[in-house]
This record gives structure tokens, C-alpha cells and sequence, in this order.
């Protein structure tokens, strides 16, 4: 039996009451930030971290990522607000990129630990199987928004796309890959590797120096993001313009290649660092 899967939203209002309305994309990434929370609560118990202290992070990580998330997104974007500055400021309107949000993320984490007087990097990769849950679940905004999908498909698994939100150069088909399932599922995938490899160093199978679950997110998320940027339609373009960004650069792709090669170095020097000096004695204990 062929499987056959097409997904249609049913829109972006969970209900509406007058001029009261509740969107899909906020009740997700309000669901998306508990559980994460829930998560890293745990996590971070297993690592002797006090709960109160990711409790009192969460929300500014969450004004963080979401401001880093805009500014990313005007920048790369400016010629939309050009002409009209203060329209940059209306985020309600859409337009945000996950890359900001990594990067506003970070650096609030860091004046975090700075401001309370905490290790860095030990709180960062309790927080990553967070991050990589609330992706997943967040992807779903995206799907009820009918947006951020990829080119015509007439594979079994698609997503049929209403004609108000279809480029004009797709106006004439009505199936796209499901690229917000996509990231979502690969999601998933990430934070199961992150919750095996913090499990299994938990139990002392594995060593992982502070630090190195961090450097596996930014590679694994990175790796999936590459090849999912590449069947988007509406990518965040430089030195070109979309759909396809021809001449120029999908700025999601130029970027995820970076954060492998910085997870990459990055496990380098921390599996380098730790590694066990040689006995000069040339004596194997």
C-alpha cells in the first residue's frame, strides 16, 4: 500500500471572540517555550544546576532570541523597510529568522551566566535538547501560517498550499514539500541524540567535556537546516534576490556551513584539551 499524506492547514486562528483571537503560531511557541523549560529544568538538575536559575533565564532568553530573531531578519531584509523604517519594529506582521534567534539567544545566556555568576558552557547544553524540542514544536506555526514551504512536489507526503499564500511564479500548483515537517521531524532527531549522549555521559559511558553537547547541536541542527534551506522558496537572500536567490547566497545555508565548522573546531579543542598527556615514560598502564 502506497502511503499518501497530504497536509492542509486549516488556518492560522485557533478560535476568534470579537477583537480577542488566538493564533496557532503563539499558542505553539508557548507550548514550545514549557517544554523546553521542563526539560532543561531536568536536564539541569542531573547537572547539579538550581531550577530556579534556568526558570529566571527563560524569559530573557526568550526577549532575547525573539529581538535577535527580528534584527537578523530586518537586516538581511532592509529593502522591505527602507522606505519605511518604523514597519521593522511591527514583528506581528511576521518576519523572523532562527539563526537571530540561536545568535540573540547566546549572547543573552552569556550576559546571564556573567550578570549571576554561573558557568557558561555547562548551562548552554542543558539548555540545547530545550532548544531543539521547542524547534520542533514551533515548526508547526508554520504549517497553520502556510508559510516558509518548499517548490512544487507531487510526492506522496505534500502541502497544499491556499493560492492567497502561493508565489506568483506557483500560482498554478497547488502541492509543496512540507518543509516546516521536515525541520521538525529533524528536530526531533537532535534532541534524541542530545538526550542519548547527556544520558550516556550521565552514566559515565561517555566522556563530554562542558561544552561539547553544545558543539553537537550546532553541528546536527546545522547539517539538516543545509539541505532543507535548499528546497525553500522564500530563503533569506545576499547579493541577490528571492525566491531562488540566484547569483547570490541563501544566507541560512552560508550560515549553517559556519556553525559546523564551528562545532566541529569547537569539539576539536575541547576532546584536544582533555585529552590525557602521554606518560614520558613510554609505559602503558
Amino acid at each position: 500500500m502506497s502511503l499518501l499524506l497530504t497536509f492542509t492547514s486549516p488556518g492560522p486562528l485557533v478560535f476568534q471572540l470579537g477583537p480577542l483571537s488566538l493564533r496557532w503560531y503563539g499558542l505553539l511557541i508557548a507550548l514550545a517555550v514549557l517544554a523546553g523549560l521542563m526539560l532543561a529544568t531536568r536536564l539541569g538538575k542531573a547537572r547539579g544546576i538550581d531550577p530556579a536559575l534556568i526558570a529566571d533565564l527563560l524569559p530573557l532568553l526568550v526577549l532575547g532570541a525573539v529581538i535577535g530573531a527580528r534584527l537578523y531578519y530586518v537586516l538581511l531584509e532592509w529593502r522591505q523597510y527602507a522606505d519605511n523604517w518604523t514597519d521593522a519594529l511591527a514583528i506581528w506582521r511576521g518576519g523572523i529568522a532562527i539563526h537571530g534567534a540561536l545568535i540573540g539567544g547566546a549572547i543573552t545566556t552569556v550576559l546571564y551566566c556573567r550578570w549571576r555568576r554561573q558557568r557558561f558552557w555547562p548551562l548552554l547544553d542543558v539548555l540545547m535538547p530545550a532548544v531543539a524540542l521547542g524547534q520542533a514544536i514551533g515548526r508547526w506555526g508554520n504549517f497553520f501560517n502556510s508559510e516558509a514551504f518548499g517548490l512544487p512536489t507531487q510526492l506522496p507526503w505534500k502541502l497544499r498550499i491556499p493560492l492567497a499564500n502561493r508565489p506568483a511564479e506557483f500560482l498554478d500548483q497547488m502541492d509543496f514539500h512540507p518543509t516546516f515537517l521536515y525541520e521538525s521531524l529533524w528536530n526531533v532527531g537532535v534532541c534524541v541524540l542530545l538526550l542519548v549522549l547527556f544520558r550516556q555521559g550521565q552514566r559515565g559511558r561517555l566522556s563530554l567535556p562542558p561544552g561539547s553537547l553544545s558543539c553537537v547541536y550546532l553541528m546536527t541542527y546545522s547539517a539538516g537546516r543545509i539541505w532543507i534551506e535548499g528546497l525553500r522558496i522564500d530563503p533569506l537572500c545576499l547579493f541577490s534576490e528571492p525566491p531562488f536567490c540566484e547569483g547570490g547566497l541563501r544566507m541560512a545555508q552560508v550560515i549553517s556551513l559556519l556553525l559546523i565548522a564551528l562545532g566541529g573546531l569547537g569539539l576539536w579543542w575541547l576532546y584536544g584539551r582533555h585529552r590525557p598527556l602521554p606518560d614520558p615514560s613510554g609505559v602503558t598502564p
